[in-house]
């Protein structure tokens, strides 16, 4: 099922707005490598499902092709899409290595940050979960505590997330909706969120070439949005997120 033609995205209202229950969860849908296969489909179903999302971009991906910079334009010019930083080069997928320069890494998000004209410094590490709030400090791999540290100290504020939908051998959403679904309702029940009713939702543009997941993915978010018992921000406005602008 590839969407068409989506509608005009209405205006998202706030978390605080009088027209939102401050009992229900918030949903931050992020969503990695962009631009990038799948990036037009992800702003098609969000239309369609008028939900707002975050875009983590990766500085080379902009002028990998022609195909990727039309796409920059669209995510740059949507109002329900939030631009933030991935890095210039997603470490070469040499995470390692990348991890080991800690004045590297921050040079590379500093070169994202400018070629992509950000308006904020919010960031998330390639190929790794990382969080460096003012409130939260974690790192999955020691080996690269130092360079998030450098980060936190370059002034980015670093994100990671909560819970990532995986994809198959054949880079297609691993699994169905409603297993998705069962893990976000685990997460909230026992309280394993970085911050309390406020779960990171993460996967990545070029999972949505096929038609199963572009539908699993909108199916997912339907569902979530019928329950009635969420809300979907952007993730600028994550608890004490703090950005720092230009």
């Amino acid at each position: 099922m590839i969407l068409k033609n989506p509608p005009v995205a209405k205006i998202v209202p706030k978390i605080d707005d009088e027209n939102v229950s401050t009992n229900k969860r918030v949903i931050y849908l992020t969503f990695d490598d962009g631009p990038n296969r799948g990036t037009e489909n992800l702003l098609k179903i969000l239309h369609k499902r008028n939900v707002c999302a975050t875009a983590f971009l990766v500085g080379k991906h902009a002028v990998g092709s022609k195909k990727q910079k039309e796409d920059l334009e669209l995510l740059k010019k949507d109002q329900l899409i939030e631009l933030a930083n991935h890095s210039f080069t997603h470490a070469h997928n040499k995470y390692t290595d990348f991890y080991k320069n800690p004045a590297a890494v921050v040079q590379d998000f500093d070169v994202a940050k400018d070629s992509l004209k950000l308006l904020n410094k919010i960031a998330r590490t390639p190929g790794r979960n990382i969080w460096r709030l003012n409130n939260i400090t974690v790192t999955d791999l020691k080996s690269s505590t130092e360079a998030a540290n450098s980060l936190k100290k370059a002034g980015y504020q670093v994100i990671g997330w909560d819970l990532e939908w995986k994809p198959t051998n054949k880079m297609e959403l691993k699994g169905k909706h409603q297993e998705m679904l069962k893990k976000v309702d685990s997460i909230f029940y026992n309280d394993l969120e970085k911050t309390s009713r406020h779960l990171v939702f993460l996967t990545h543009d070029q999972y949505l070439t096929d038609a199963d997941s572009i539908n699993e993915l909108d199916l997912f978010i339907e569902k979530l949005q019928k329950s009635n018992r969420f809300v979907f921000r952007k993730i600028s406005e994550y608890p004490k997120i703090n950005e720092v602008l230009n």
